[in-house]
């Protein structure tokens, strides 16, 4: 199981970095980074994605998010890092899995790898990435990353990957020891991925941002243990939370349909007491996509973890 959060902390409290909210430069990044760290939080993370377009809208696009997260594990000593969540369809399986291993070194085995088969059809036509079968594409490419990780020098010969000899050298610092989080609530993916995975994520869109919306979705997790013989307690959940800061204007998304979906505002203690209703329902770590997303409301939002550290 992953580690719990520190103090008194009922959960842990992440925060995901600019993705198509506004174009953040490094600088930017970095300062919201350290100050991420330096108040008391428990996580960062970052989007991977290529390129939006919201219809006639000019099209948009973040950093590229492994360059990025190694930017930050190398500016950051504490908090964990991770990719929400990687999309197997970008990389090669094995080089993803190089680039686990060698970002895992750089932070010192704070990396938490989400990975998911991604879904914007907009980005792979920029880039020319086969859009069919993404799941399919997905299950070979899970088996191979999972299994390089795990320190397995890999023969694989799929439908769409292959591997001949594959191992990854160095192997950095936890041979097998990566957590694998997967972003889907899909039944087809969680039978992928259920057997293997340390932790769970859903986004805010899925569950209209409430906790008392939750269930459902968790059930379907219970669900797939039930079905690969998996206690469900060995898997942590998690979810994102979207949350309305001074001067947010309504978050300027990349899915349509999340257009609508009602921020958590409020005072300190309010939000608290959300994020603890979120604990009660079984959430282990939340991953904050704030509006706006700066170092200020970053700096604003730290009350909250005060009140969450002193029950």
């Amino acid at each position: 199981m992953p580690d719990k959060p520190s103090r008194g902390r009922p959960l842990k409290v992440g925060v995901q970095l600019p993705e198509v909210e506004r174009v953040a430069p490094w600088s930017d990044l970095a300062r919201m980074a350290t100050t991420i760290e330096a108040l008391g939080f428990d996580s960062i993370w970052v989007g991977d994605h290529i390129i939006f377009q919201d219809g006639d809208e000019p099209p948009r696009g973040p950093w590229e998010a492994w360059t990025v997260m190694a930017a930050v594990a190398a500016i950051t000593n504490r908090v964990e890092i991770g990719p929400l969540v990687a999309c197997t369809s970008f990389h090669n399986p094995g080089m993803i899995a190089k680039k686990a291993a060698t970002l895992d070194e750089i932070s010192g085995g704070r990396l938490i790898l989400g990975l998911g088969a991604g879904w914007n059809e907009r980005e792979y036509a920029a880039f020319g990435y086969p859009y069919d079968h993404r799941v399919s594409r997905f299950e070979e490419a899970f088996t191979i990353i999972r299994r390089l990780l795990n320190g397995e020098t890999l023969d694989f010969h799929g439908e769409y990957y292959a591997a001949d000899d594959g191992q990854i050298l160095p192997p950095g610092p936890r041979v097998g020891g990566i957590p694998l989080m997967v972003g889907s609530a899909g039944e087809r993916m969680l039978a992928i991925t259920a057997p293997y995975i340390q932790s769970w994520n859903a986004w805010y869109a899925w569950f209209n941002n409430r906790p008392e919306d939750l269930g459902p979705w968790l059930q379907k997790l219970d669900d797939a243990c039930a079905r690969a013989g998996r206690d469900p307690k060995e898997i942590e959940r998690t979810c994102a939370v979207y949350v309305g800061l001074s001067g947010g204007k309504g978050r300027h998304v990349g899915a349509t349909d999340e257009a609508k979906i009602e921020p958590l505002t409020g005072t300190p203690e309010a939000m608290a007491s959300v994020l603890r209703q979120y604990a009660d329902a079984g959430i282990g770590h939340v991953q904050l996509v704030m509006d706006p997303i700066t170092a200020e409301a970053i700096e604003e939002f730290a009350p909250v973890l005060e009140i969450l550290d002193h029950p």
